[in-house]
């Protein structure tokens, strides 16, 4: 298994230490750094700032959200990084909610998969640069119709200027539903989970095979594939100390995230069995009690998502998702924990 990093979402401002664990975990040998973005600071600008002064790590987006930019802005993004670090760069994308997509972006959140699949299909055309870009929409058409709304009827189909430095650059799709899941193994070069659990093991790997049993005979071998989860950590004297450290952030995603009527990370935690703690939790949380909605994770709900207690009880949690279809664990940390980490993770 190899190991990752995350740098978190920003608060207020970036998260303190960032740009020195991105540092160490380039020295550190980690496979890869990631960064976030909500709707506050963005996913490349960081990337690229922290990212250029490292050597060896890949980065990447965890995850850009598609309803931000079009197709076309992304592809330019991503081949654009992908030069500056010298083939370095790994595109992640996702489709965010309603509560984001709509309320932020301005832009319609329905049929999310058949977007995505429409999205990929225009990045791909971009990074391989064979032809000038068309798609026929409904979602994203190139050119815009001439009968669109606004439109003058001079646009035409182009193409990049610039060379790509990859044309096979990896596109990860982040997911959390069995459908979601099954589109990445069919579309992507990797899957992004967020709260996956060992125990759920079995399930991921029959949606995984499920995509894979339709994926694309044009993209690389599944054996190629990756699956890099996002996984909270946190070190302390015990275990309930360090449980303490994640309880919030847990909180904060089931009570606090997307909308009364759609919360995904509320989802992929109710299929782990916690439906009573969920509901207090969300209960709290939208009456403004943020420590109690914290106080009401269970240990065993963290313990299921995350990796908390003592470097030797770290350590032995571990083992447990090398079994796993996981192939990247990304370590969601403080960055200022990151050095006291790094016993581990070697």
């Amino acid at each position: 298994m190899r190991f990752g990093f995350h740098t978190g979402y920003w608060s207020a401002g970036p998260p303190p230490g960032a740009a020195d664990a991105v540092r160490l975990a380039d020295e550190l040998g980690l496979d890869s750094v990631w960064t976030a973005e909500a709707y506050g600071s963005d996913a490349f600008t960081p990337l690229a700032w922290w990212g250029s002064t490292t050597q060896r790590v890949r980065l990447g987006t965890g995850i850009a959200q598609m309803s931000a930019r079009t197709p076309t802005a992304t592809a330019m993004a991503a081949l654009t990084l992908d030069h500056l670090s010298g083939g370095r760069f790994i595109l992640g994308l996702g489709a965010s909610g309603p509560q984001v997509v709509e309320g932020w972006y301005g832009q319609p959140y329905a049929r999310p998969l058949a977007r995505t699949r429409e999205y990929l299909k225009i990045v791909r055309d971009v990074l391989r640069r064979e032809a000038p870009v068309t798609a026929p929409g409904p979602a994203y058409p190139l050119p815009l119709p001439d009968d669109a709304v606004g439109a003058t009827g001079e646009g035409k189909p182009l193409r990049s200027t610039v060379h790509p430095l990859r044309a096979d650059l990896p596109i990860h799709l982040a997911a959390q539903g069995p459908r979601n899941t099954a589109l990445a193994a069919e579309i992507a070069d990797g899957w992004l989970p967020a709260f996956f659990s060992p125990r759920l093991n079995e399930d991921a790997a029959e949606a995984l095979e499920d995509g894979f049993a339709r994926r694309d005979p044009h993209l690389a071998g599944r054996e190629h594939f990756e699956v890099s989860a996002s996984v909270p950590v946190a070190l302390g004297r015990d275990v309930e100390e360090a449980a303490d450290r994640l309880r919030p952030q847990i909180a904060l995603y089931v009570g606090g995230m997307g909308s009364a009527a759609t919360n995904f990370h509320r989802a992929a935690i109710a299929r782990l069995g916690y439906a009573d703690p969920i509901e207090k939790i969300t209960r709290l949380y939208a009456a403004g009690d943020r420590a109690a909605a914290a106080a009401a994770v269970p240990t065993d709900l963290v313990l299921d998502v995350a990796l908390a207690g003592t470097p030797l009880d770290v350590a032995a949690q571990l083992e447990e998702w090398r079994t796993t279809v996981v192939t990247t664990l990304i370590v969601q940390t403080d960055p200022r924990a990151l050095p006291a980490l790094a016993e581990v993770l070697r």
